[in-house]
């Protein structure tokens, strides 16, 4: 019973000294700006990190743009989802598929440069608190979209507008552009066990 006491009390002043710790941080936390962040790597996520954000800004009854690079040549639950709050989400799959699909760089860098256009009007809409844009990172890896233009409008963009970017490659000019980047890592993936995509996990 004593060991339990003891062990107890100890608990109780670590935590009342990371408390006291934190609580020192926190105050000194005082900014609200919009942030630019960056989804990428190998491992899967990346869009789906980035719609959960689109879920917490329709909950707090903010307005989102979501322009989809590449993807948009199938049906996705998102998208049915989202589609349910019209006054707060504009989803706008803009892609005609992966490039290995498609086949032809033109179209793909005509279609690609017509979702970056969609993508910066939202950017500078004041109306709009948060741009997510979708597998840009891809566009940018292949020269659809000139990065130099992403930079110089991220550079620009409304004080307090929040751009989300996904995709794996992601420009290490872009990740040192970004407030917050995280890389997500594969370990394991259904696929390489010759599972297919499915729906409610993949789209």
């Amino acid at each position: 019973m004593t060991d339990t006491v003891d062990q107890d009390a100890h608990h109780t002043e670590k935590m009342r000294k990371i408390k006291a710790a934190r609580d020192k941080i926190m105050a000194g936390k005082t900014q609200e700006r919009g942030l630019v962040i960056v989804h990428t790597g190998k491992g899967k996520g990346k869009t789906t990190a980035a719609l959960g954000m689109v879920c917490r800004m329709i909950g707090h009854g903010k307005r989102v743009a979501v322009i989809q690079f590449i993807k948009g040549a199938m049906q996705t639950g998102e998208k049915v989802v989202f589609d349910a709050f019209p006054d707060q989400v504009e989803f706008r799959p803009m892609g005609e598929g992966f490039t290995w699909n498609t086949q032809d760089r033109s179209r793909d860098v005509a279609v690609a440069m017509e979702a970056w256009a969609a993508a910066k009007a939202r950017i500078a809409d004041p109306e709009i608190d948060m741009v997510v844009c979708d597998e840009l990172n891809i566009a940018l890896r292949y020269d659809y979209v000139p990065l130099a233009e992403v930079l110089e409008t991220l550079r620009d963009k409304p004080e307090g507008k929040h751009v989300v970017i996904t995709g794996r490659n992601a420009p290490e000019a872009l990740i040192e552009a970004a407030d917050l980047a995280t890389e997500m890592a594969l370990l394991k993936h259904p696929f390489r066990s010759g599972v297919k995509a499915q729906a409610g996990i993949e789209f």
